[in-house]
């Protein structure tokens, strides 16, 4: 009898546990690289992910409170822009650089086109800081949600006090930032055993693999690298790329390796936003580049794809989208949060 009674109180047990147990906010998918981000120095919680989705959203941040970050990273073009080929900011500013796309970004360590950035907490601060893009600064930011209706309260369901600083405000950024995961394509689905290529989609693969891998890197479709791509100068923009960062000769017009998830909705391509469709970014690596000594190694010889080769290419990068990341609704514009507290509730 004893016996049976704690039997039966190992199982209320077990069934309790398991109702209540704490379910992880990040998971990486399985069979990825390890995440480069440290967790620990800044734990994910729901309340945290909130407030940072929220001033993601909120145009609060920029100087004259009409550009946000979703302003040039917009959920349904994969967090990037699609109107125009440079981004664009307070008082018509014009930008220098097309905004990349913001994905898995919990495995990156350097960010932005040429790397400025080393650190995902401190990404925030530079297009707040720009003065094409929000010119705004943390310490008028800080002040503006100190006073606003809305933030004390998140501040304060998030951090258990009311207290806004700087610190605060970029790590939540960096928490909504962290939750934006890209791994459900139809590409994804074939990788895990839930699906099948067409033959057309299947021979692209083949060109992928022999052509792009090195890198575009699978599974996130980029090494994190910087690479000169045998692009021509932009005579106005004159931007010289990694270089800009390290002053290394050997990184002259070296730009981030993009990811090609979500290609087909990313577009325009590239660090200045030249090429408007896939096509045009397929003809510029079959085309011949100049001999420059820091050419990636890759670009050496140009590609050899035939029409039908690029049509099989292109749609295997087709593959790439992810439609479940691109309408997420738990990556969309808060409205519970702005219309709820507008209404007092």
């Amino acid at each position: 009898m004893k016996k049976r009674f704690f039997l039966i109180l190992l199982v209320f047990i077990t069934i309790f546990a398991f109702r209540f147990r704490s379910e992880p906010i990040f998971v990486a998918p399985k069979n990825w690289p390890k995440t480069s981000y440290d967790f620990k120095k800044n734990p994910l919680t729901p309340n945290k992910i909130l407030l940072g989705r929220a001033l993601f959203y909120d145009p609060i941040l920029s100087k004259n409170n009409t550009i946000s970050c979703s302003s040039c990273h917009s959920q349904y073009t994969a967090f990037t822009h699609v109107d125009h080929s440079l981004s664009h900011g307070i008082d018509d500013r014009i930008g220098n650089r097309n905004s990349p796309a913001l994905t898995n970004l919990a495995w990156h360590t350097n960010f932005m086109w040429d790397g400025a950035v080393n650190h995902l907490d401190m990404q925030a601060l530079a297009p707040i800081n720009h003065p094409s893009e929000m010119g705004e600064n943390i310490k008028n930011v800080v002040a503006k949600l100190q006073h606003s209706h809305l933030y004390p309260d998140l501040f304060y369901q998030a951090f258990n006090d009311s207290i806004i600083n700087g610190e605060r405000l970029l790590k939540s950024i960096s928490q909504f930032m962290l939750t934006l995961v890209s791994s459900n394509s139809k590409y994804d689905s074939v990788v895990r055993g839930e699906g099948m290529f067409t033959s057309q989609e299947e021979r692209g693969y083949l060109l992928f693999k022999k052509n792009c891998n090195t890198c575009h890197t699978e599974p996130l479709f980029t090494n994190l690298q910087f690479e000169n791509n045998g692009l021509s100068v932009d005579p106005f923009l004159k931007d010289y790329g990694r270089f800009r960062v390290s002053q290394n000769p050997q990184d002259s017009f070296k730009f981030k390796v993009p990811t090609l998830r979500n290609i087909e909705f990313s577009y325009p391509y590239m660090h200045d936003g030249r090429f408007k469709k896939i096509s045009e970014v397929l003809n510029h690596y079959v085309s011949q580049k100049s001999k420059v000594s820091n050419l990636a190694k890759e670009l050496s010889e140009p590609f050899v794809l035939s029409p039908n080769e690029k049509v099989d290419l292109t749609a295997f990068l087709l593959a790439l989208t992810d439609k479940h990341f691109l309408f997420n609704p738990s990556y969309s514009y808060p409205r519970e949060v702005f219309f709820g507290r507008a209404n007092g509730k």
